[in-house]
C-alpha cells in the first residue's frame, strides 16, 4: 500500500469544504474530479427505498458514458424527500459540472447523513462555486474527512502495481461507513480511481466481482443503508497489455476495497474489536462469503466478542442458520488458534481464547467440512455506545 488515498492514480484532483449540514465542525462537501473524461462504474443499494442521488447517478453510470467527477455531501442523505429532494440532486449536479465545465451528463452524484431532511442546496451551490480542485495527500485526507458522519476517522487506501507488460499502474480510494452498515449491492459511500485504461463493461463487471468480495462482506449493524454506493472511474493514462495486466489491476483494485472495507468495520458505531471471519471448507465460495458474514453480523457473537467470552455455541448457532450446507460432525470452530469445536466440544484454554476476544482484531475461523471453498467477512463488536450512538442520531 502507498499514501495519497484517492488522488494517488495520476489524472485525478480534489476539493472540500464547509457548507453546514453536518453538526460537527469541518468540511461536509467534497468533489473529485478527473482531469479528462474517464470510464465510470459503480454498484448501488438494493434496497427499494433508495435515494435520489443513488437514481441519478445509477442512471448516468447505466449509459456508459465518460465521466468527469462525483461531487458528495455529509449531513443529509438527500431520501424520503419527494419530488424536492430529486430537484435539489439535479441542482448539485448542475452546480458541480459548472465548476468542473462538463456537461451535468459527466457528473456523479452521493448523499449520506440524515434520512427525510432536505438539502442545504443554496449553500451547496455556493461552496461548489469557490471550490479549487487540486492534487495532493492533503487534499485526498481532507476529502476523506468532508465524507464522514459518524465515522471516528478518515479512510484511505492506495496501491500500486508494475503490470506484467512493465507499466506501473495505481488504485487509490476513500469510504465512509460507521453505522448502518450492512450493504447489500451502510449508509456507505465508496469512491475509487484508476489510472487504467478500461472499457466501461469491462469495469463494471470487475468492480461487481470485487465489492461482492469485501463492501458487500462488511456488517456492522446487520441495517442495510438507502444510500450505500460504490463509485469507481478510471482516468485511462495506463494500457491493460493483455489479461494478465487486467488479472494484476484487479487484484491492485481487490487489494484497495478489501483494506476500506476492513477500515469501515473496525469503525463500527461504538466498536472496540474488529471481528475477521475466515470460512473454508465450503461447497462454493458464496456459500462461504454467506455463512462468515453470517456469523460477522451475528448480535450474540458480537456481544461474546465485546465481553471477551469464548462462547463457540453462539459462532455454532450462527453457521446452523446461514441457509448453507454443513456437516455438523465434520465441523471445525477456532477461536484464534484455539480449537473449540470439532464434531464434538474439544477442551481448549479458555483464558487464552478470551485474551484472542480482547484483542484490536479478534480472527475467528469455520471450516464446513463439505468442500474446498472459502470466504471472508469482517464486522465488530457490540458495545453500548452503539445503543447511545443511535438513540440520539437525529437528536
Amino acid at each position: 500500500m502507498i499514501g495519497g488515498g484517492i488522488l494517488a492514480p495520476a489524472g485525478f484532483r480534489g476539493a472540500a469544504t464547509r457548507v453546514g449540514m453536518r453538526i460537527a465542525d469541518g468540511d461536509d462537501l467534497a468533489l473529485i474530479v478527473a482531469d479528462g473524461p474517464a470510464t465510470a462504474a459503480a454498484t448501488f443499494t438494493t434496497s427499494r427505498f433508495r435515494a435520489a442521488p443513488v437514481d441519478i447517478s445509477a442512471a448516468t453510470v447505466a449509459t456508459g458514458a465518460a465521466v468527469r467527477g462525483i461531487v458528495v455531501n455529509a449531513g443529509c442523505a438527500n431520501c424520503g424527500t419527494g419530488s424536492g429532494g430529486v430537484d435539489d440532486a439535479r441542482r448539485m449536479v448542475a452546480a458541480a459540472a459548472r465548476r468542473v465545465g462538463c456537461p451535468e451528463s459527466e457528473m456523479l452524484v452521493a448523499s449520506t447523513g440524515l434520512i427525510g431532511s432536505r438539502l442545504d442546496i443554496a449553500g451547496i451551490e455556493a461552496g461548489l462555486a469557490g471550490i479549487h480542485p487540486e492534487r495532493g495527500a492533503r487534499v485526498a485526507e481532507s476529502v476523506a474527512r468532508a465524507i464522514m458522519t459518524t465515522d471516528t476517522r478518515p479512510k484511505q487506501a492506495a496501491a500500486r502495481v508494475t503490470l506484467p507488460s512493465g507499466a506501473a499502474l495505481t488504485v487509490g480510494g476513500t469510504a465512509k461507513g460507521s453505522g448502518m452498515i450492512h450493504p447489500q449491492m451502510a449508509t456507505m459511500l465508496a469512491f475509487l480511481t484508476t489510472d487504467a485504461a478500461i472499457d466501461a463493461v469491462g469495469l463494471q463487471a470487475l468492480l461487481r466481482d470485487v465489492v461482492e468480495r469485501t463492501f458487500n462482506q462488511v456488517t456492522v449493524d446487520g441495517d442495510g443503508s438507502t444510500n450505500d454506493s460504490v463509485m469507481l472511474l478510471a482516468a485511462g493514462l495506463v494500457t491493460l497489455d493483455g489479461p494478465d495486466d487486467r488479472a494484476a489491476f484487479a487484484a491492485a483494485l481487490e487489494a484497495v476495497a478489501r483494506s476500506l472495507a476492513q477500515q469501515i468495520a473496525a469503525d463500527g458505531e461504538g466498536a472496540t474489536r474488529r471481528i475477521d471471519v475466515t470460512v473454508t471448507g465450503a461447497e462454493d465460495n458464496r456459500a462461504a462469503r454467506r455463512a462468515a458474514r453470517t456469523v460477522a453480523g451475528s448480535q450474540l457473537v458480537k456481544a461474546a466478542v465485546h465481553g471477551a467470552d469464548p462462547n463457540w455455541g453462539r459462532i455454532a448457532a450462527a453457521i446452523g442458520r446461514a441457509e448453507v450446507a454443513i456437516d455438523p460432525w465434520s465441523l471445525r470452530i477456532w477461536i484464534g488458534d484455539e480449537l473449540t469445536f470439532a464434531g464434538d466440544p474439544v477442551a481448549f484454554d479458555e483464558e487464552a481464547a478470551s485474551r484472542v476476544l480482547r484483542g484490536a482484531t479478534v480472527l475467528l475461523r469455520v471450516d464446513l467440512g463439505v468442500g474446498d471453498a472459502s470466504g471472508e467477512a469482517w464486522g465488530c463488536d457490540l458495545s453500548a455506545e452503539y445503543v447511545v450512538i443511535n438513540s440520539e442520531y437525529s437528536t
